[in-house]
């Protein structure tokens, strides 16, 4: 009896591990790479890998959220563009940045747009408050991180504040990387305050959570648009720059970009098409095109946004980045704390190199994901090798998203150089073509590059044999996250 009960368990699980290969195998725009580790995974580990790839191994989203977002998507209105605009990068050398861009979401590029460079990550929260403070309209917010810290608890003060003088205050958090804040007191406190404050992907029940999709889908996004007309993007999180809860790693050295112009409704598109998602009321009205811009306005800053997410069918950021990369003809900088590229992003760094781009990296030394600072890590030597100048910053956490081509055009916002931003989280960046404000970032840039550390060849060269072993091991892994 219990030799035919242990044959028919033995039948069965060789036929789900069947299903669960064909399934890997048959996975629409899987990378080769990812869809090798995740056949050995699973016939190696039967169980194991099995139950790893029905969790983790497909960027799920519920059915019932998929068609909600497919509605959203076919709904609603995209903001104006400006004609000039597409007529001038279109001629330029950067244009296929930009065309892709436009593919992701629709976005067609703006001009008359300006923006300003926060110093620093405190500056750069007590403005945001003061555009709150001076708001008398709508405040929408979305970030991925808010804790109950100095900066958050400023931050919910202004908005308090905002929606007793009449406001409509919108915010959203992340069910998961807001989790603590969502549970404390102070949420309770905005809905009572009148604001309209709601969950991010809400987790809900751990398991029904995993059986209707990945609990590890977040919205990573990071934007403020105030009034309309003023727009936050950059790398920055509701909380304060020392990131208490990982304090050991801190301080958080962050970048954020205030825009005026245009590109503040582009941002509201993204911000509208999350608050629909999340059932809140209709605001596709505030993207109805703005009033006309006078005679004599300056041509300003031409900009894009790229909002991209797991509901998309094909991994668009890292499209967008490596175009970038391409476009690139003398020199390219990019700084990004997660560094775990696919490999349409790695040889396009490689290339670049090759033919003669300056290309420098920037990293964090000590970084809170020993997992990405492996697989990081493993990329050191190729990277060498072709010519690319790898940095790793000494002081803290170097959390910002930026790359600047040739000191002309730029890509910053939410989204990392690792597979994470590139297939699960929603992300949201600005691409924008203006010589002076790109000096500007590449300035800040240059201020990270003088607190860190150059690898060298010697230095790769002495990692020992548990330390590359343990380095190619997170590099292996990483088409399974």
């Amino acid at each position: 009896m219990l030799a035919d009960l242990a044959w028919v368990l033995t039948v069965a699980l060789l036929l789900v591990e069947l299903a669960v290969v064909l399934r890997a195998m048959l996975r629409p725009l899987r990378e080769p790479a990812s869809r090798i580790a995740w056949v050995i995974a699973i016939l190696v580990v039967p169980i194991g890998g099995v139950l790893a790839y029905l969790l983790l191994g497909e960027a799920r989203i519920s059915a019932r959220r998929r068609a909600r977002y497919a509605a959203i998507e076919a709904r609603m209105p995209r903001p104006d563009g400006d004609p000039e605009a597409a007529q001038l990068l279109s001629s330029g050398r950067y244009a296929a940045p930009f065309a892709l861009g436009r593919a992701v979401n629709g976005l067609p590029p703006t001009l008359y747009n300006r923006a300003e460079l926060a110093p620093d990550s405190n500056a750069a929260l007590g403005a945001m408050i003061a555009d709150i403070d001076a708001a008398t309209d709508t405040v929408h917010f979305c970030f991925y991180i808010w804790l109950a810290d100095g900066n958050g608890l400023k931050f919910k003060d202004a908005l308090l504040r905002a929606a007793e003088r009449g406001v409509r205050v919108r915010a959203l958090a992340d069910a998961l990387g807001s989790r603590q804040f969502i549970r404390s007191p102070h949420w309770a406190d905005l809905r009572q305050g009148g604001v309209d404050a709601r969950i991010a992907l809400p987790v809900g029940g751990l398991f029904w959570t995993l059986i209707r999709g990945r609990v590890d889908l977040r919205n990573h996004r990071k934007v403020l648009v105030v009034d309309n007309r003023i727009a936050w993007c950059g790398s920055q999180n509701c909380a304060d720059p020392e990131f208490r809860i990982k304090a050991r790693f801190g301080p958080w050295v962050d970048l954020m970009t205030r825009w005026e112009g245009p590109i503040a409704r582009h941002c509201q598109f993204l911000f509208a098409s999350d608050w629909l998602a999340e059932h809140g009321d209709d605001i596709t009205a505030l993207l109805a095109p703005g009033p006309g811009k006078a005679p004599d306005s300056p041509v300003g800053i031409a900009a894009q946004v790229i909002g991209t997410g797991p509901n998309q069918t094909y991994p668009a950021m890292t499209g967008c980045f490596s175009e970038l990369v391409h476009a690139a003809r003398s020199e390219l900088v990019v700084t990004t704390p997660y560094f775990v590229p696919d490999e349409q992003l790695l040889n396009a760094l490689l290339s670049a190199a090759r033919r003669g781009v300056r290309v420098v990296l920037v990293l964090p030394r000590r970084n809170d994901s020993w997992v990405v600072a492996g697989a990081s890590r493993s990329t050191y030597a190729d990277l060498l090798h072709a010519g690319v100048e790898v940095h790793e910053f000494r002081p803290g956490l170097l959390h910002a998203k930026t790359m600047v081509a040739d000191r002309a055009v730029a890509l910053i916002g939410s989204a990392n150089l690792d597979r994470r931003s590139f297939e699960l989280n929603f992300e949201n960046n600005i691409l924008f073509s203006d010589p002076a404000f790109a000096a500007e970032i590449r300035t800040r840039q240059d201020q990270w590059l003088a607190l860190s550390d150059r690898v060298t060849q010697r230095r790769v060269a002495g990692f020992g044999v548990g330390e590359r072993l343990w380095q190619n091991l997170m590099a292996m892994m990483s088409p399974l996250l």
